[in-house]
C-alpha cells in the first residue's frame, strides 16, 4: 500500500525488493520477480517497475554467494577488510605483507566457499564441485576487485565473479637481487666499483619490475575495462531477449485468443448455413404448394363461371 504523501509504503521500495529477490532460491526468482514488477506497474510506479523487471535471476553459484553474506555477516565483513588490505599491499607492492596477505587470502576462501556449500546444502541445494569452484572464483574476485566486492557485500551476486588477472591464483613477492661472490682478496678499490656494478644492476632489475608491474597494472585495467563493456552488452542483450520472450508470449496469447474466436465464427457460420438450407427448402416447398393453391384456385374460378352459365 501506498502512503499519504505519495512515497512507497512497506513492502514497495525497490531496493527492498531487490534484496528479498537476491534472498530467494534461483527457482523462486522469475516468478517473484514478475510479481513485484505487476505489483509497481499496477501502482505506477514504472520506473521502479522496470528496474525489478530488469533483475537477473542469479546462477546456483551466485545465489550461494548471496547467502554466505547474509547468513554470515560478521565474517563477510572481515572478508571484505582483508580484500581492501590485498588491494593496498598489492598496490604498494609491499612483499612481506603481500606474501601474508595471499596466505590468508587461500586460506579464508577456502573456509568461505566450504561455509556457502554448508548453507546450501542445508537450504536444500547442495553444491557440484564445480557450483562449488564458482563460488571460489567469485569469493577471489570480491578480495582483488572493489566492484566485485560492492556487488556482493550489497548481497546480489548473479553470476560468476571473476578477478582480475593482475590478481592471479597467489601473489608472488618480489624476489631479492642474487648477490655476487666476490674473491677474499679485493682492493678497496675494486670492492667499491663491484658495490655500485651491483647497485646499479639492484637499481636495473628494481626499476624493470615496477615496470613490468605498471605495465601488467595497466594492461589489467584495460582488460577489466573490455569486461565490464562485455558484461553491459550481455546484460543488455539478456534484457532484449527477455523483452522479446516477453512479446512472443503476449503474441501467443493473443492468437489464441484470435483463433478461438474464429473457431467459433466458424461454428456460427456452420449452423446459419445449415439454418440458410432448411430456410431455402421451406421457401422452395412453399413456392411450390403456392403454384399449386393457384391453381386449383384458377380451376376451382373456371368451374363456378360455367356453372353460373348453364344457370342462365
Amino acid at each position: 500500500m501506498r502512503r499519504e504523501d505519495g512515497r512507497p509504503g512497506p513492502g514497495d521500495d525497490v531496493e527492498a525488493v531487490l534484496d528479498e529477490l537476491y534472498a530467494l532460491p534461483p527457482s523462486e526468482f522469475v516468478a517473484r520477480r514478475e510479481e513485484r514488477a505487476a505489483r509497481a506497474r499496477t501502482r505506477r510506479r514504472v520506473q521502479d517497475a522496470r528496474r525489478i523487471h530488469a533483475a537477473r535471476r542469479p546462477t546456483l553459484a551466485g545465489w550461494a554467494a548471496n547467502l554466505l553474506r547474509r547468513s554470515r555477516p560478521d565474517e563477510a565483513q572481515r572478508f571484505l577488510e582483508l580484500g581492501r588490505a590485498l588491494r593496498e599491499a598489492y598496490t604498494t607492492l609491499d612483499p612481506s605483507g603481500l606474501k601474508e596477505l595471499s596466505a590468508q587470502r587461500r586460506r579464508i576462501v577456502s573456509e568461505m566457499s566450504r561455509q556457502a556449500a554448508a548453507l546450501a546444502r542445508e537450504a536444500g541445494r547442495p553444491l557440484s564441485d564445480a557450483v562449488q569452484r564458482d563460488v571460489e572464483t567469485t569469493l577471489r574476485a570480491v578480495l582483488a576487485d572493489p566492484e566485485a566486492a560492492a556487488v556482493w557485500e550489497a548481497g546480489r551476486v548473479e553470476g560468476v565473479l571473476t578477478p582480475p588477472s593482475e590478481f592471479g591464483a597467489d601473489a608472488v613477492a618480489a624476489v631479492p637481487p642474487r648477490r655476487e661472490s666476490t674473491p677474499a682478496r679485493t682492493s678497496r678499490k675494486d670492492a667499491t666499483t663491484a658495490r655500485g656494478k651491483k647497485d646499479e644492476e639492484a637499481e636495473r632489475r628494481r626499476a624493470e619490475r615496477e615496470e613490468r608491474a605498471a605495465r601488467a597494472q595497466e594492461e589489467a585495467r584495460d582488460a577489466e575495462k573490455r569486461l565490464r563493456e562485455r558484461r553491459a552488452a550481455r546484460e543488455e542483450a539478456a534484457a532484449a531477449l527477455e523483452r522479446a520472450d516477453e512479446q512472443e508470449r503476449e503474441a501467443g496469447e493473443r492468437v489464441a485468443a484470435l483463433e478461438e474466436q474464429l473457431a467459433r465464427a466458424r461454428t456460427e457460420r456452420e449452423r446459419t448455413h445449415a439454418e440458410l438450407g432448411e430456410a431455402r427448402e421451406r421457401d422452395r416447398a412453399a413456392e411450390v404448394e403456392l403454384a399449386e393453391a393457384e391453381r386449383e384456385a384458377a380451376a376451382a374460378a373456371r368451374r363456378a363461371a360455367r356453372a353460373e352459365r348453364d344457370n342462365t
